[in-house]
């Protein structure tokens, strides 16, 4: 008898406290910007535990360095499996780790915005006729079309762009007019033609927002935001092509309105002056957050270091105001760029369902919280 009031008090101490699992339950949409030297590599995992990762970062000896900096980010979450893995375009600093990556860790549903359209373009027409093909007969493939959503529990998951086409219909609450219509000048078309094919998703979660257009070029913005902003404003943007000025037109900025910008740079790659001037002026912002220093800004074009996961290897005493010279094009004898010789650090955002989100920079471990905006 004695034995069975043990027992029964055991089950009823057992319904009334919950299990540590339950305790520790994730709550929050976290978004990992890694560190792959001014490639991509945005690492999402809702609160049911359903992973989406854009991009696999650099190819060549790049690989290896960043599949291990994504598994690293895949760890801290407590992934065994990516669930969803969107390519959002076919050049090498956006789809090279992905073999890499894929001998380490399973992955579940393979999504892209089709065949390649670039002439020129590196490993990309091999990978896709051989390697790519076998990568996802083990798993599922998917070609992604503007309006498709992503299943992930939670979380309203929705392609804007893919393929050089945008969404049709605005998303609910966006669909007002865009007054920066009338003054766009589009530009020459964008050399890497494959940027302009970019996948590009908004992701909503509670009342927050956030939005990750890959490369999405210059003249595919005006097709997305005119005449009508069909995507509405953002709590939280990952800023578009590296911060190059082929993106990231005022067009765009000034109407997404994002509070909170996060550069997905290199050392000597993006954030170029002519972008962080059109973050710098848009409305609502409230931070920006950088990937890497920016030597193509320097001091004059930048945020503070607190802002920055990682900096300058073989730091100088003294950093020049004025932006750097840009980089002479790729060819025999131009120089490598600088190379990462310590810790890679992401950027880190939560967001809860109430809107609030954090953002924290794994280098320094300076936290910032946004309150949701009274609107």
């Amino acid at each position: 008898m004695r034995r069975l009031i043990v027992a029964l008090f055991g089950l009823c101490l057992a319904a009334m406290v919950p299990s540590a699992k339950a305790q520790t339950a994730r709550t929050t949409l976290d978004v990992y910007v890694i560190d792959v030297e001014g490639g991509n590599a945005t690492l999402f995992v809702a609160p049911s535990g359903q992973s989406v990762l854009i991009d696999t970062g650099n190819s060549g000896a790049g690989a290896p360095r960043d599949a291990g900096r994504i598994m690293a980010a895949a760890k801290d979450a407590g992934l065994t499996q990516i669930d969803n893995l969107i390519t959002t375009h076919w050049h090498g600093d956006h789809f090279g780790g992905m073999s890499e990556l894929a001998s380490r860790i399973p992955i579940k549903n393979f999504i892209d915005h089709g065949p390649n359209v670039q002439k020129e373009n590196g490993n990309a027409p091999a990978f896709l006729e051989t390697t790519y093909p076998e990568l996802y007969s083990k798993a599922k493939h998917t070609v992604a079309k503007p309006g498709d959503t992503i299943p992930i529990t939670g979380v309203d998951w929705r392609i804007v762009s893919a393929a050089g086409e945008v969404l049709k219909s605005p998303l609910p609450g966006a669909g007002a007019a865009n007054p920066l219509c009338s003054t766009f000048q589009p530009m020459e078309a964008d050399g890497g033609v494959e940027n302009s094919m970019s996948v590009g998703s908004v992701i909503t979660f509670g009342k927050f927002k956030m939005a990750h257009l890959g490369d999405l070029t210059w003249n595919i913005e005006d097709k997305l935001m005119c005449p009508v902003n069909r995507v509405g404003t953002l709590d939280l943007w990952i800023v578009s092509h590296h911060g190059l000025g082929v993106s990231n037109s005022k067009l765009l900025v000034h109407a997404l309105r994002p509070r909170v910008a996060i550069v997905n740079n290199g050392t000597r790659k993006g954030a170029v002056p002519a972008t962080m001037e059109t973050l710098f002026t848009s409305p609502g912002l409230e931070d920006i957050w950088q990937l890497h220093f920016s030597l193509l800004s320097g001091q004059e074009y930048t945020v503070p270091g607190m802002f920055i996961a990682n900096m300058v290897d073989d730091q100088p005493d003294s950093m020049p105001l004025k932006p750097m010279d840009p980089p002479p094009p790729p060819g025999p004898g131009v120089p490598p760029p600088p190379a990462h010789n310590g810790p890679a650090y992401w950027i880190k955002a939560s967001a809860q369902m109430d809107g609030t989100f954090t953002v924290t920079n794994s280098r320094n471990g300076f936290s910032k919280t946004y309150k949701p905006n009274s609107k």
